[in-house]
């Protein structure tokens, strides 16, 4: 079952009432760089051994440019919240085993966590090993997919384990002094994440936990479920705080049949919602009576998201069904409807929570900073320069098709598959993950989608009309990041068969879309006559800022602004426009380029002010 359909239903567990109230003062105190105790009383969090409320806003380092964490920060504290919730998305710092990246661009998570301390807020942090988040592979690394035998999120499996216990590893390192009892600002760690929504090992968690106490942490944890799959599996982490997922107030309180005196708090709420390619209006949600509740009922919170940010480059996850059907790829904006918007401005939500906040808490929250100006280009059309065809180079002879991590080491991008054919017939396409271009001699005669859509054709069967090369280009989405269809593997990885006969002995080129190629692609001879055409163009910035750049002319592809890979864009919408930071942009000229996997012309692209119109 898909994420959006668990919690949904969630929602509408019984509703009994039971004591959430705290008696006694709650303290307000600001990280000070002092070492302090936290920890959990009766039924409650407690701050050196007074009650304490988590007020916490959820956003990521990794889908802000780091040039901005500080403004998003400062917004969040101005809406009355002490803490930001932080996921950390193991596969942003671990691409191949054991090569890590802690401080390069968004990555340096010490520098965060040391800038919300700087302005004043605490920070629970959601480490994983898996995170969802609506992020590829829900934060697992895919070179753990080059194993088929590799089973995730399980302490049966030594490789998965043992790479967890390295990564944990590496966290705890800059983590120790970034803790509350050392100093830092760092109140609890999160262990794992909706674990009862997938499995149901108790033992599991508890061996995470000792992963952390072996590299000297020693809690506070918390786990973070929905409320109906955590009463159908159990699977919850003695002693640890439970955070309820979209939970109100009467769920909370019936928390306690598992957490016992341990606090209940609402893991995540949601003031928005995620929306995926292909569905008919970006999602929203309404939260604000919900969240008085709460705070009356003297409950902590964690708001997902206070800002989600964008999914740049390959990093927006997918969801789908129980069985793999319905598959859901999500778009590149994280917006998701949040209190701060993609751009970092005060969505119409944005005032209303913050009004909730601070007199139902009976807080004082400072002003917000000023927005990030919009900036501003003339409209321009990219020119085609080079062809993906013409850097295919020397190929990979393999048996059959298949998984690009097992086949390749390759993680999304493209690969191009090709077979000579001696007659016409029909190319059958089982398992496409996930979108497929065919071509007969050169020519594009038809696609397969795993996304259905009413604009798309997800028939696995096409017809070729001629003997000669046959070739497939397949394109990649985001790795499922929910549900037991956890770590799918991408490519052609069901039968292809050709007039009913396997397709055997293929060439076969992968193409990583950060890939050496793309910038060694020799110049174009002749006016190309299919799709796979990487355009090249000049951004005359007209005024400094924040820009979307619209690509409604467009097809299906990729965008790159002075190098910086923005994401994915695609004409079934509902996005259509992709946010660039000013940060990336410079007075004057700047490049871009755009490889569309359909277009063989260049488009216009034409400057925005916001995601979608219905953005204030």
């Amino acid at each position: 079952m898909r994420r959006r359909d668990f919690l949904a239903i969630s929602l509408l567990a019984p509703l009994t009432m039971s004591g959430g109230a705290w008696a006694g003062h709650v303290v307000e105190a600001l990280p000070d760089g002092r070492k302090h105790r936290f920890g959990f009383g009766p039924r409650r969090f407690e701050l050196d051994g007074r009650p304490f409320r988590i007020r916490s806003g959820e956003m990521h380092p990794a889908r802000i440019p780091r040039e901005y964490w500080q403004h998003r920060i400062r917004m969040a504290k101005a809406m009355g919240l002490n803490t930001i919730a932080i996921y950390v998305m193991w596969n942003h710092h671990e691409r191949e085993p054991g090569v890590f990246d802690w401080q390069s661009d968004n990555r340096d998570m010490a520098a965060f966590i040391r800038l919300c301390q700087a302005e004043g807020l605490w920070v629970y942090l959601r480490p994983g090993p898996y995170v969802c988040a609506e992020w590829t592979n829900g934060g697992i690394p895919a070179y753990l997919l080059r194993d088929p035998d590799t089973r995730l999120r399980t302490k049966d499996d030594p490789a998965f384990m043992a790479a967890t216990l390295r990564y944990i590893g590496q966290l705890a390192a800059f983590l120790r002094p970034l803790m509350v009892e050392n100093g830092g600002p760092v109140l609890m760690i999160q262990i794992e994440n909706e674990y009862s929504m997938f499995a149901d090992d108790v033992d599991y968690l508890r061996a995470l936990a000792d992963m952390w106490r072996v590299h000297g942490i020693h809690g506070p944890f918390s786990v973070s479920d929905g409320w109906k799959d955590l009463k159908r599996r159990k699977a919850y982490l003695p002693g640890a705080a439970l955070g309820l997922d979209g939970a109100e107030v009467p769920t909370l309180a019936m928390g306690h049949e598992f957490a016992g005196e341990s606090p209940v708090w609402v893991g995540e709420g949601y003031p928005g919602w995620l929306t995926h390619w292909g569905e008919g209006e970006f999602a929203s949600k309404h939260y604000v009576d919900t969240l008085r509740s709460v705070i009356r009922a003297g409950y902590s919170f964690n708001l997902y998201v206070v800002h989600g940010g964008t999914n740049f480059g390959l990093t927006a996850g997918a969801n789908a069904e129980d069985d793999g059907s319905q598959f859901q790829p999500v778009i590149t904006s994280y917006d998701y409807a949040a209190p701060i918007d993609e751009r970092g401005r005060a969505s119409p939500a944005y005032a209303v929570l913050r009004d909730a906040i601070t007199r139902e808490a009976g807080v004082v929250a400072p002003n917000p900073p000023a927005d990030i100006p919009a900036g501003r280009f003339a409209p321009f059309t990219p020119e085609p320069k080079g062809s993906l065809w013409d850097a295919l180079g020397e190929a990979h002879v393999v048996p059959k098709p298949g998984a690009n991590e097992m086949l390749f080491g390759l993680d999304q991008g493209l690969v191009v598959y090709r077979k000579r054919v001696d007659r016409a017939g029909t190319l059958s396409l089982e398992g496409v993950r996930d979108y497929a271009i065919v071509y007969a001699s050169g020519r594009e005669i038809g696609h397969v989608s795993r996304l259905t859509h009413a604009s798309l054709s997800s028939k696995p069967e096409v017809a070729v009309p001629h003997a000669g090369d046959m070739e497939v280009l397949v394109d990649t989405f985001g790795h499922i990041n929910f549900g037991p269809r956890l770590g799918d593997h991408k490519g052609l990885v069901g039968p292809v068969a050709f007039q009913g006969m396997p397709v055997r002995d293929v060439e076969a080129w992968p193409l990583p879309l950060d890939g050496a190629w793309l910038e060694n692609l020799p110049a174009l001879r002749d006016k190309p006559t299919r799709g796979g055409v990487l355009f090249e163009g000049e951004l005359a910035l007209l005024e400094t800022g924040d820009v979307y750049l619209d690509m409604s002319a467009w097809n299906k592809g990729y965008l790159w602004v002075n190098g910086n890979f923005l994401g994915r864009y695609w004409h079934i919408g509902p996005q259509e426009r992709l946010y660039c930071p000013g940060a990336w942009l410079k007075a004057g000229a700047n490049s871009v380029r755009v490889l569309d996997l359909h277009r063989t012309e260049g488009a216009p692209i034409t400057c925005a002010e916001r995601m979608h119109d219905g953005l204030a």
